[in-house]
């Protein structure tokens, strides 16, 4: 099973406003293009569970702070469950690529709107994404600042 990892990305500053790098075709995680889709989330709202069977994310941050849970699913039981936090902003911009069977949760935590962009190997469809409540997966989301 592929492994999830955070990549540091450029900032390049052009002093009108800078250019956040997101993904080249070059990259390693670069497995096709699917769809680019925007999600905005609100400061402590909190997004989840879901688990992509087919998609493989890569996730950035350009705008605000978001916090993202992804647990390794291999595991039917959700015993001894590979956890990993990861916290993306722009003072942390980098992309976060989440491969297929892995459950992903997300908090927003900055005080005004945080914008995600994922670009996914493949187009979403309802038929190839599982969903939880936020409360079926056990995760301590108050510890998460």
């Amino acid at each position: 099973m592929a492994e999830v990892f955070f990549k540091k990305q450029k900032i390049f500053e052009t002093g009108k406003g800078d250019v956040l790098h997101g993904l080249k075709s070059s990259d390693k995680s670069y497995h096709g293009f699917g769809e680019v889709y925007f999600s905005e989330i609100l400061y402590g709202s909190i997004k989840g569970w879901k688990k992509h069977k087919s998609m493989t994310m890569n996730l950035l941050v350009p705008l605000g702070k978001v916090a993202f849970v992804v647990i390794k699913s291999d595991q039917p039981n959700h015993k001894n469950l590979k956890i990993e936090e990861f916290i993306l902003s722009k003072e942390n911009y980098g992309r976060l690529t989440v491969p297929p069977n892995h459950w992903v949760a997300f908090k927003g935590l900055e005080k005004n709107l945080s914008i995600i962009v994922n670009v996914s190997d493949i187009e979403h469809s309802d038929n190839e994404v599982e969903k939880k409540d936020i409360d079926e997966i056990k995760f301590n989301w108050r510890e998460v600042v």
